[in-house]
């Protein structure tokens, strides 16, 4: 039962007159004689509140109202009493119950304190379905936010190669999280608890790429005063990330493959081969195919490394994500500054859905920064393409309208048809002729 209020009272007369009053209130309730009957209605799960006299025969409402705490100390409780009965239902106040009301009561009374009791109820449920939904979510969702077809499949990918030792290509365009994405196939592996290495290719100095990434020992070059563990050394049990593979000369790349291929390196200025226990992770902005054609990259090292590939959307291919990922972002970024948690717009976030976002996610994170830092959130750099029709432009900016008052209300649909003034039956119309369901509103909190 949705909302409903259990009235318990022995008196007759009382219980029908309260029945007459809820029902002008339409307010559903079941009345009933005995705490009992009252008892086994009422569980946790529970989404409606109790009203019962504290005077009655055999169990009486102060029995009956620590049977339903013990059972949800965050039930909501109204005691009926008598005059004599104050100071029974101050104390049953310290005990949990919710409030109390002498007799006689205008009926007015009885309703306002079920409302505010039923209200309290709402929240407290919502409360929990949305920490069972945010608890049930592993750290990989948690991590890679999106409900998007796209996302979802990238989620699914990795949690098939994650318990593997398959090296693996990460592809992208610049900003869509490839970093993001290696670090949560690390933390998913066995060698989550290992040294996870992120070496960003194009920044390693040119002289320098063999020393960095294999090691040297004293003496190998001027300057080398002692010896040096490369990065790849360092890495062992973990995972070594080459952020912007396609960045690396091709004189290194056949040193590369050969790291790769014996997992073996050899330190420069020795003789001996260093054995290496880690799994590699790459990742490109460019077509590496493209760039083997073009003779800047080796075609083995590309077969080496592709073993298995993940793709990591752009936010022009997942629309849907953009409202609840800013959300999050937002939130980190009220974190990172000590600011309050902020409290988005629903037209903020429908803004941010129909914009185009060049720069992805780090782009998107910059809006979250301006945005908690009391800056406007929007940037200039992008624009709707003019090549759609009006139509089209109407029905995407609605359709993000809809999906971000939808987040923005936590995914309730009552307050979303409320807010965008629209009936129930309207709202499921749009919702069903744009793809949207209730699910796709991530609760990102």
């Amino acid at each position: 039962m949705k909302q409903t209020v259990i009235f318990v009272d022995d008196e007759e007369e009382l219980r029908h007159a309260t029945s007459q009053t809820l029902m002008l209130a339409d307010i559903p309730a079941v009345v009933l004689d005995k705490a009992e009957l009252a008892l086994a209605q009422i569980s946790r799960g529970f989404e409606g509140v109790l009203v019962t006299d504290i005077r009655m025969p055999d169990h009486d409402g102060l029995w009956l109202m620590r049977k339903v705490l013990e059972l949800d100390p965050e039930f909501p409780v109204i005691l009926i009493t008598g005059h004599g009965d104050v100071n029974l239902a101050v104390q049953s106040m310290r005990e949990g119950a919710y409030d109390f009301i002498e007799k006689p009561f205008a009926p007015s009374r009885l309703v306002s304190t079920i409302h505010r009791a039923l209200e309290k109820r709402r929240l407290t449920i919502e409360n929990r379905a949305l920490k069972r939904e945010v608890g049930g979510r592993d750290k990989l969702e948690a991590r890679l936010i999106g409900r998007s077809d796209a996302m979802v499949a990238l989620r699914k990918q990795i949690r098939t190669i994650a318990a593997t030792d398959a090296d693996v290509l990460i592809t992208g365009a610049t900003g869509v999280g490839k970093d993001m994405t290696a670090h949560a196939l690390h933390d998913l592996s066995a060698r989550g608890p290992h040294p996870f290495v992120h070496i960003n290719c194009a920044a390693l100095p040119v002289d320098l790429v063999e020393s960095e990434l294999f090691g040297h020992e004293a003496g190998a070059f001027p300057g080398a005063m002692r010896a040096r563990f490369g990065k790849f050394e360092f890495a062992r049990k973990g995972t070594v990330f080459l952020d912007e593979i396609d960045s690396l000369p091709v004189s290194v790349q056949a040193k590369l493959l050969h790291a790769i291929q014996a997992r073996q390196i050899t330190r420069l200025g020795a003789n001996d081969p260093v054995d290496l226990d880690i799994r590699i992770v790459a990742a490109a902005k460019t077509d590496l195919s493209e760039a083997v054609a073009a003779g800047q990259f080796r075609a083995d090292l590309l077969y080496r490394l592709n073993v298995v590939t993940l793709h990591v959307p752009t936010l022009d291919q997942r629309r849907d994500d953009i409202p609840s990922l800013f959300l999050n972002l937002a939130a980190q970024a009220a974190a990172r500054y000590s600011k309050p948690a902020p409290d988005v717009p629903a037209d903020v976030l429908a803004r941010m859905a129909t914009q185009n976002w060049p720069g992805n996610v780090r782009e998107l994170r910059n809006a979250a920064d301006r945005f908690v830092l009391g800056l406007d959130p929007t940037v200039t750099t992008a624009t709707e393409t003019e090549t759609q029709s009006l139509a089209q432009k109407m029905a995407d900016h609605e359709r993000a309208l809809i999906m971000a008052t939808l987040t923005a209300q936590g995914g309730s649909l009552k307050q979303t048809y409320e807010a965008l003034g629209l009936s129930r039956k309207a709202l499921y119309e749009k919702m069903q002729k744009y793809g949207l369901s209730k699910a796709d509103a991530d609760q990102s909190g």
